[in-house]
């Protein structure tokens, strides 16, 4: 059995969403082989939240390269969401879900919000894309040479980026709330900063955080980091960790990031979901979000 879900973009100013009935009939002659089932967004009655086309195991056969090559431009075009399944996801399979903060959880990156109060932001910026496409090899050093440049910021920053320019990402928190009444452990693992984590961790409801911690002294950044830093390779063992302490294997964890520094926790996961995200990322993992919500996820699961 074959699966493939479509599921719709963002909408003006992150309203719910809905699939056109236009661009259902195109992917309709794509895929004659196939029967379609529509899914209502429970919001906005009558719109179509999500289409779920299942084809049989004879009928899959029809399922060349070239066709899923149609079925990825076609949803490029309209900027909606697709994802192969073999069968839909289950709940019950998963014992954790982590995500990653910057970019994924929340729409921006602190540490460039941050530089932009002492100027900074586009020499900052610069070096966290680079990190995050993978092209620096020390992630860690790339993270100190950006701290240093907030030497001197005053500790009063950090609260005008939290009020003024942190925005969460669509859908997170249906996301959260959904894998915590399924049980779920969920955790917060990020290269960012635990001045801003434990506010996203309080706001969206998440059990576990790991983050790094910046210096502050006499009411100002150092420029300094204090303990150990949350890299690629940390990531993936605080989520190891997680799934150790609740007995069971990393397949039962579900990943969700946009960099090169979450590869390493995504690589070992059961589930792993790039979310708007380099291509490198996308291209390593089992599902992407491109262009909607995060809550889309939630449309692959029965």
């Amino acid at each position: 059995m074959s699966f493939l879900v479509l599921s719709p973009g963002l909408a003006p100013e992150h309203k719910p969403a809905a699939l056109a009935q236009d661009i259902l009939r195109q992917f309709d002659r794509l895929l004659p082989m196939a029967d379609r089932r529509l899914r209502q967004h429970p919001k906005a009655m009558p719109h179509v939240h999500a289409a779920v086309y299942q084809m049989s195991p004879e009928r899959s056969t029809g399922l060349t390269d070239q066709l899923r090559l149609h079925v990825r431009q076609l949803a490029q075009q309209h900027q909606i969401d697709h994802a192969w399944l073999q069968k839909p996801y289950r709940w019950k399979d998963f014992s954790v879900l982590a995500m990653d903060m910057d970019s994924t959880v929340i729409t921006i990156e602190c540490i460039d919000e941050l530089a932009d109060f002492c100027g900074k932001k586009d020499q900052v910026a610069a070096i966290t894309e680079a990190a995050m496409r993978g092209e620096l090899k020390d992630y860690a050093e790339s993270l100190r040479q950006r701290v240093a440049l907030l030497a001197g910021l005053p500790q009063a920053a950090l609260q005008e980026v939290i009020r003024h320019r942190l925005k969460f990402t669509p859908g997170v928190k249906a996301l959260v709330e959904t894998a915590h009444r399924h049980g779920l452990h969920t955790l917060l693992v990020s290269g960012g900063f635990v001045q801003f984590t434990d506010f996203v961790s309080e706001k969206i409801g998440f059990a576990e955080t790991r983050s790094n911690t910046l210096e502050l002294k006499n009411g100002q950044l150092t420029g300094r980091l204090i303990g150990k830093i949350v890299d690629a390779t940390v990531k993936a063992a605080t989520v190891s960790a997680a799934c150790r302490r609740l007995g069971v294997s990393r397949k039962r964890a579900i990943t969700v990031g946009d960099g090169a520094n979450d590869l390493k926790m995504m690589q070992a996961s059961g589930l792993s979901i790039a979310h708007r995200a380099k291509p490198a990322v996308a291209a390593q993992a089992t599902q992407a979000v491109a262009y909607g919500g995060l809550d889309n996820i939630l449309d692959w699961f029965e």
